[in-house]
């Protein structure tokens, strides 16, 4: 199923900062069928746990793609099908998404523990904080930081802080240098969650694969440039449909 495209979200926001550009994937392809996956609704952060519920609900031999957390586990689930997986595409998707002597190049840890803290006294505020640095560095920050909360799932405090705790201990380095199909990995510029510099730390890790950046983007460039990202997807998959 080489023309079929399984995106998953990031976290804690649902499958709605998708659609745009699932449709405008669609758009560019009647061919390509794209569908997006919700994230489990997990209160483990055991990463097994997290690509057995995806490994079972997504069907084999497809692309998988996601943003953020979701490219994580696409990357997770991709390594561990091998063969069996046409290729994987992340969109401001950091291998580590804390900063840890190897990979410098992601959010601090401190910051981090105090995203946490905040989830456990007050999921719905961090939510918001969160859409916030997800649109920080977009035209109009706090207008889409509004269309992020609005499409968000009603996901219980136990689920989100999972999530998050997964999100602490995910590497996906050993992840991408196993697997040995395409890979396209997208950045934004002016991302607050996943620095520009990690795009070219990538790459110096994995010089054969395909790494792009959006330079004036934010962590929400799926939902502030839909056709600009489905572009580039599109031609990632055009040219690996050459080869």
């Amino acid at each position: 199923m080489r023309n079929r495209l399984i995106l998953l979200p990031g976290w804690g926001l649902g499958v709605s900062p998708m659609e745009p550009l699932a449709a405008a994937l669609r758009g560019l392809d009647e061919h390509l069928q794209v569908d997006i996956e919700p994230l489990p609704e997990l209160d483990s952060s055991d990463l097994q746990d997290w690509l057995d519920e995806l490994d079972e609900r997504i069907p084999q031999d497809v692309w998988l793609g996601g943003w953020s957390l979701g490219g994580m586990l696409a990357s997770g689930l991709a390594a561990r099908r091998g063969e069996r997986c046409c290729g994987v595409v992340t969109l401001a998707s950091n291998p580590s998404f804390v900063a840890h002597e190897q990979w410098p190049n992601a959010m601090s840890g401190a910051t981090f523990e105090a995203f946490l803290a905040g989830c456990s006294a007050d999921p719905r505020l961090t939510l918001k904080r969160f859409a916030l640095l997800c649109t920080q560095g977009a035209e109009d920050p706090r207008g889409l930081s509004r269309l992020l909360l609005g499409g968000a799932p009603n996901t219980t405090a136990n689920v989100l802080l999972a999530g998050l705790e997964l999100l602490a201990q995910l590497d996906t380095r050993a992840a991408l240098q196993g697997f040995r199909g395409p890979q396209f990995h997208l950045f934004a510029g002016l991302d607050a969650l996943v620095p520009a510099e990690a795009a070219a730390a990538l790459f110096a890790l994995l010089p054969d694969i395909e790494i792009g950046l959006i330079e004036q983007a934010s962590h929400a460039f799926l939902l502030e440039d839909p056709h600009g990202v489905a572009g580039a997807i599109q031609a990632f998959l055009h040219e690996c449909g050459d080869d």
